[in-house]
Formats: structure tokens, sequence, C-alpha cells
């Protein structure tokens, strides 16, 4: 298909709007050029224009570039616009086809992490979950993940009885006192991901990473499950790595800056 025409110096011109977006803070005209890949002549005509539409503002006294007011009511409208579930179902089946395994979308309900979404591999095995399942924060790669990056009051009381019931049952797969839980959710937090090997399904590997929105909260757990057998449960292995990328693409689409 022939590539449609467009106009260049646009394309050229957002290099500059693109190098303000990604910079810590205000830039200098030399510092942002060469960001951008220009030269700071070039640069300069692009920011008269851009200042004109208050894409830009420079401050009188550091001369510093940085994004304007127009900017951000772009940004805040195109935010507005998103859909965490919409945009991860979007790529739920691509996901599939590259891992080879099922992948499920959840997000924080009334009771606690809720599967809102459920894309099977054509390989997969039989797993009794269904969509508007509630899962554990505790034995669950979903709810440990959820778990990490929840409020504290969010969580307290779910922890509190599931503790209760783990310590009722003597699991010996799943933490009984808070000092564990909390060592558990600060490995989850290091990993940046959640992984059980044979807890709340028998013969079942599963991860969850979790995908930020703009503010920083948790929008979605980004879950893949499989039997032991085939899933291979490693750590950067071909199943997490790829569900990391994916993961770290959403997040950053929806507006999230790590």
């Amino acid at each position: 298909m022939k590539e449609r025409a467009g106009i260049q110096s646009v394309e050229v011109g957002f290099a500059l709007l693109d190098a303000l977006g990604q910079a810590a803070g205000p830039l200098m005209l030399r510092d942002l050029a060469a960001a951008a890949g220009m030269s700071a002549a070039k640069a300069h005509r692009y920011l008269v224009s851009f200042q004109r539409l208050q894409l830009v503002v420079q401050d009188p006294a550091s001369t510093r570039y940085d994004l304007g007011p127009a900017a951000l009511k772009l940004g805040l409208a195109s935010l507005s616009r998103l859909d965490a579930v919409r945009l991860a179902r979007e790529r739920a089946s691509q996901l599939v086809e590259r891992i080879g395994h099922t992948v499920a979308l959840a997000v924080w309900g009334n009771h606690g992490p809720t599967i809102v979404h459920w894309e099977e591999s054509p390989s997969a095995v039989t797993v009794n979950l269904r969509l508007g399942d509630v899962m554990p924060l505790l034995s669950s790669a979903t709810g440990r993940c959820f778990a990490a990056y929840a409020s504290r009051e969010a969580i307290a009381p779910l922890l509190r009885d599931e503790i209760a019931r783990a310590q009722r049952q003597a699991r010996k797969d799943v933490p009984t006192s808070m000092t564990a839980v909390r060592a558990l959710l600060d490995e989850v937090r290091a990993r940046g991901a959640a992984r059980v090997v044979d807890v709340l399904l028998p013969g079942i590997v599963a991860f969850c990473l979790p995908v930020f929105d703009a503010d920083g909260h948790m929008a979605v757990g980004l879950v893949a499950l499989g039997p032991h057998g085939t899933f291979d449960p490693a750590w950067d292995g071909p199943v997490h790595k790829p569900l990391r990328d994916a993961a770290a693409k959403l997040s950053s689409d929806l507006g999230w800056r790590g």
C-alpha cells in the first residue's frame, strides 16, 4: 500500500515537542535542538510558532523551553479518552500468539482483583476460572500483584481474612503472617511481577504484570497462565519477558512515565 503524503515540516517540528515530553524538565535551546536532531537556528524557528500556539513556553529568566498550556490540554484530553481494559484487550490476542498460553486481564473490583477478560491459547488446558472471578491475594499471581501495588487500606481486611484462613489450613505455600506477607510483596515490587507455581491451581503456573495509568496507579493486571509441563516459569524467560514488555508498552501508552 502506497504511503500517504504528509507535511514533512510538521513531522520534523514534532521532534521538538517529543523531546520536551521526554525530558525531565525545561531545556536550553541548544540541548533541545540536539535532542531533536536539528540545528539551534532551525529549532528556534519552530519554537517561535509553537509559542504562538501555546504548545511551548519560554521562561524569561532562564530562557529555557518547556511544554505549554495547549500541550497540557491535548494531553489531558487524550488521557480522558483512554480505556486501559480496552487497550489491553486489543493486544491480548497478539500476546497469546507470541507466548502460546492463555492471557487474562484483571482489575480491582468491589471485592478484590477481578477477571474481566479471558483469551485462551488454542492449546490451553481447561482451567476452572471464569469471567467475574475474584482472585485471592495470597495464592494467585493476580492477587499478589494487586496486593503489592494497591493501597494498604484497600487490601488490609482481605489480607487478614486470608492469613487467618491459611493459618487454619496450615498451608505451607502461602504466607501465614504479616511479616511473611510484607516480604512476599516486597519481592513482587522488586521484580515488577508476581508468579505462582502449583499454588492456586495444581499443575498451573501463572505470571501477573502490573499496567499503570498516568497517575501511577495499577489499572490492569496482565496475566498469563498455563500447565507446568509447557509453561516456562523462568524470570526473563519466553513467557515472562514478552508479558513484561507488553505491560510496559501499555503503561507507557496510558501515560505512565515510570
